[in-house]
């Protein structure tokens, strides 16, 4: 019943808070929040719905996206990753001993060579679980490659790890020691 219009919404919030704050009158706060209000306030003086979106429209979305996007606090909401507007600093947190990243065959070069880097995101994205690291793969190679990060030992040597959510998990960069290429396609 919902199924278009939640799309529709759910893309119109990452671009309001995540990439295009401005083009919605918004000022994100430094942790990327803005009041629920003001959200809905510039989604729907933007795109002039049939039926203007609100705050229950919104938790719908949430409630039914295949990933965790976007979190409300206190009557503020805010995309948990994936900013380029702002830059948001997270609190470091202990990761659990394995992490898993998604990547197309054609990057697997540079990985070896330089690790894994936010390449043109702010931080570097990973899965607590395969399933999840395949589908970010999928979306640059068929056949994507998944590489397994010993992230318990990069965090006791100094790397920084930020808890997203179950299964979002960034770093500001993963060197190549930290990253297993001998388990390559070994998940898939």
């Amino acid at each position: 019943m919902y199924k278009g219009r939640d799309t529709f919404i759910s893309k119109k919030i990452s671009l309001a808070l995540r990439h295009k704050p401005e083009a919605y009158g918004l000022e994100l706060a430094k942790d990327g929040s803005v009041p629920v209000e003001k959200l809905l306030n510039g989604i729907n003086s933007v795109h002039k719905f049939e039926t203007p979106v609100t705050e229950e429209d919104v938790i719908r979305v949430m409630k039914n996206a295949d990933k965790q996007r976007f979190a409300i606090e206190d009557g503020r909401i805010r995309a948990l990753y994936g900013h380029t507007a702002i830059h948001v600093e997270y609190k470091p947190s202990e990761p659990p001993e394995i992490l898993y990243h998604g990547t197309a065959h054609k990057f697997l070069d540079s990985i070896k060579k330089e690790g894994l880097l936010p390449m043109g995101r702010e931080y570097v994205h990973m899965s607590a679980d395969i399933d999840t690291a395949k589908k970010v793969g999928l979306r640059r190679d068929k056949n994507p490659v998944i590489l397994k990060v010993d992230a318990k030992k990069a965090y006791k040597d100094g790397i920084k790890f930020y808890y997203i959510s179950d299964k979002i998990w960034l770093a500001d960069k993963v060197p190549p020691e930290y990253i297993n290429f001998s388990s390559i396609g070994e998940f898939l």
